[in-house]
Formats: C-alpha cells, sequence, structure tokens
C-alpha cells in the first residue's frame, strides 16, 4: 500500500465512510494549482447536496420552526467559517493536495480552501454511495452543529432590522468602503450605518454577506453598552 492510499484510509476514518471509488476522494483533495482536473466541479455538485442534506434534517428536527427561520438556521450551518471549523476537526488540511503557492502561502490553513475542499468531499460522496452516503456524512459531521440551541438564534442582521422596525427607525444602511486582498480571497470592509442614532460601524470578512452580518453585530453591541 502506498503512502498517499494510508493517507487515505485515514482520513475516511475521520469521515466515517469508506469510498468504494477512491480516486474519486483524491479528487475532491487537489486544489486546482496541482492539475487542471481538480476539485471544483466536485465543490459545486457538493455545495448543492449539502444544502439539501441540511434543509431536510432541519425540516424532520425541528417541525414547528417556520420557513424563514429554517433558513437562517441553515446558513448557520452551511458557511465558510462552519464547514472550515468542521473540516479542522478532522485535520483535513493535511490532505489536500495544493499547488507550490498555496503550499507557500499555508493554503492548507485557509477557509475557504478548507470549506471548498470538505465541500468537494460530499459532492465525490454522491457520486460515490448517493444520497444516503452524503446524509450520513452531513449527520456524522454536523450533527452536533444542527441540534446546537444556537441554530435557533436570528442572525445579527436580522436582530438589528427588528430593533429597529420596533423603536419604529429606518432600517440600518450597509455599505462597501472597500475591497482588498488577492483577487481569490478577497476580503471586504463592510460599513453599518444608523442614521437616526448616529451609529457607524465597520467590519472586515471575506465575503460581503459575512463582513455584514460581523457590522451588524458590533452595531447591536454598541447599542447594547449604550442602553
Amino acid at each position: 500500500m502506498q503512502s498517499s492510499d494510508v493517507k487515505l484510509d485515514k482520513l475516511e476514518l475521520r469521515l466515517g465512510y469508506k469510498f468504494a471509488d477512491q480516486a474519486l476522494l483524491l479528487l475532491a483533495l487537489t486544489h486546482r494549482g496541482v492539475s487542471g482536473v481538480n476539485n471544483e466541479r466536485l465543490e459545486f455538485l457538493g455545495d448543492a447536496a449539502l444544502g439539501l442534506a441540511v434543509a431536510e434534517l432541519l425540516y424532520q428536527r425541528y417541525p414547528d420552526v417556520q420557513e424563514h427561520h429554517l433558513s437562517l438556521m441553515r446558513a448557520n450551518v452551511v458557511n465558510r467559517e462552519a464547514l472550515a471549523a468542521v473540516a479542522r476537526e478532522i485535520d483535513l488540511g493535511d490532505h489536500l493536495r495544493l499547488g507550490p503557492g498555496e503550499l507557500r502561502s499555508g493554503g492548507f490553513r485557509r477557509d475557504s480552501l478548507l470549506s471548498n475542499a470538505l465541500e468537494a468531499i460530499l459532492g465525490a460522496a454522491l457520486i460515490d454511495g448517493g444520497v444516503d452516503a452524503v446524509r450520513e456524512l452531513v449527520v456524522r459531521l454536523l450533527g452536533d452543529r444542527l441540534d446546537d440551541d444556537a441554530l435557533t438564534r436570528k442572525d445579527p442582521k436580522t436582530r438589528l432590522q427588528e430593533l429597529m422596525q420596533a423603536r419604529r427607525m429606518p432600517l440600518p444602511d450597509y455599505r462597501i468602503k472597500a475591497q482588498d486582498g488577492e483577487a481569490h480571497e478577497p476580503v471586504f470592509l463592510v460599513e453599518c450605518r444608523l442614521a437616526k442614532l448616529n451609529v457607524a460601524v465597520e467590519a472586515r470578512a471575506g465575503n460581503r454577506r459575512d463582513a455584514e452580518k460581523a457590522a451588524a453585530q458590533r452595531a447591536l453591541d454598541l447599542l447594547e453598552e449604550q442602553s
């Protein structure tokens, strides 16, 4: 058995899933910096499979929760940071196949690469074992997060919006102040402004949505301090 096979076997143990076609798992771990044949198509497939599996599980576990809240709960699980955290729990970074540039920049620690690879693994599992394989992996890897009480909390943007509505004030205004970083790893600086309260806070994140959430949370924290 080759060393690469041993590494894949170890990863399968951490995943709790044995691939019938281990070449699919190897492909799921292959970044585009290594080969033109890489994990991006599997990532596309896995993203859709993950969303469906999580939606189904939330629907079953929370029969009294309405659609809008279910969507918020799903977003708290199916996002870059949450998936990267799961990837770190199974030491996924140790198994990634990266090009020289990504290796030099510590790509095996980067949230985007870890979350993308995890989605690619789910896409590979869908091809290898069907929907049931994806569902089992999602339960095994994300099950605790689906049961977490934090899932039932509304995200900061929703809470801030509802607070402004309750006070009969204009809704928060979010604006991109700057965008920097590399093309494949952008960083957004977003401002959240509450005009009537003379509040303006900023936050950074790897995408606009997360930056807006972070800014909303800072606004909520500031309002709590002032109350």
